[in-house]
């Protein structure tokens, strides 16, 4: 399949220290639309044969800079090869339009991940698992009920981005006549974007902050308005996604058949995180009437915020030991 030309950085520009455990490139690969990816791939220093490997991304709105990067590096450095990706249309990933989401291929660029570490040379294809942050979450669940190959799969302070776009923050606007307004908005921004040439940006993380912001906006702020993790390509830490770019989740349900995936799921989140309830309801009806709720799994952390699961939060929240046996154990 050919692939889009892409421009990459080369230089080290991540929101974390380079471990000097790992060797570290720069790889692309092509999804089943044609849209070219961009990664960067971990790899343990002195491995040898074929290795284990995962694929992560997220969260939403981030960049693999951020700490999809971070989560990838670290569970190289514990024996595993991994990628970190950029999604369709953000970061260095190609796509002629930019700033998009899309429930159907952003759960296919999952699936084009390992696509290609199914076909590396340092990898054992029957091995390979996913890890999905925050808004990603929800598309690693959609990817793993698909795609048989993904052995293990872990999310990480989830989001499921059908839910929090047709039913507002805390299901608070979860009525026909809130969706039917937002439908209504959308189509009319449909129609400024196509006489102004382009589409408006819905605008990042807020800031200046506003003193009566509330925790959640605070606690994305202090993530991606700070040194602790902005990145100039992500979109949270700029001028965030078009108006219209996550139109499509309103009416596409991502998490309709988890209670089918066979394979190893874990699903961690903070405690005192306000999106926790995405990952409870999320597991409940992943185990609700299944024969496969034997290897799924739910660990909330305690005293844990929803950033805290993306860098640790200074604390140390990230769970590795508990990654690393985890994948260990399922990726055999």
């Amino acid at each position: 399949m050919k692939k889009e030309n892409l421009t990459l950085v080369q230089e080290w520009d991540k929101t974390f220290p380079k471990s000097e455990k790992v060797d570290h490139c720069k790889v692309t690969f092509a999804n089943r639309y044609g849209i070219t990816l961009a990664a960067d791939m971990y790899t343990p220093k002195d491995a040898k044969g074929r290795l284990p490997a995962i694929a992560v991304c997220g969260p939403f709105g981030a960049v693999k800079e951020q700490c999809g990067g971070l989560y990838a590096q670290t569970m190289a450095e514990r024996g595993f090869l991994t990628i970190a990706f950029d999604p369709s249309f953000t970061g260095e990933s190609g796509g002629n339009v930019r700033n998009m989401a899309s429930p159907d291929i952003n759960t296919e660029d999952f699936m084009a991940a390992v696509d290609f570490l199914s076909l590396h040379d340092r990898v054992d294809a029957d091995r390979i698992g996913i890890i999905g942050i925050c808004g990603w979450g929800g598309m690693a669940l959609n990817a793993a009920a698909l795609d048989t190959r993904i052995r293990a799969t872990v999310t990480s302070t989830m989001y499921d981005m059908a839910r929090v776009n047709a039913n507002g923050y805390f299901d608070g606007e979860d009525s026909e006549e809130a969706r039917y307004e937002k439908r209504k908005a959308m189509c009319a921004q449909r129609i400024e974007d196509l006489r102004t040439g382009e589409y408006r940006p819905a605008g990042g993380v807020v800031d200046p902050l506003p003193d009566d912001a509330p925790f959640f906006v605070k606690d994305y702020y202090d993530y991606y308005k700070t040194g602790r993790g902005y990145h100039v390509r992500s979109l949270n830490s700029n001028g965030g996604w078009n108006v219209t770019g996550c139109e499509s989740f309103m009416n596409q349900p991502i998490l309709t058949y988890t209670n089918e995936i066979r394979s190893a799921v874990l699903i961690m989140h903070g405690e005192k995180a306000h999106s926790c309830y995405f990952s409870k309801d999320a597991y409940a009806a992943m185990v609700k009437d299944s024969k496969y709720a034997g290897n799924k799994e739910l660990l909330i952390i305690s005293d844990a915020v929803h950033t805290d699961l993306y860098d640790g939060g200074g604390k140390g929240y990230i769970p590795f030991d508990k990654l690393e046996t985890f994948f260990q154990e399922n990726l055999k």
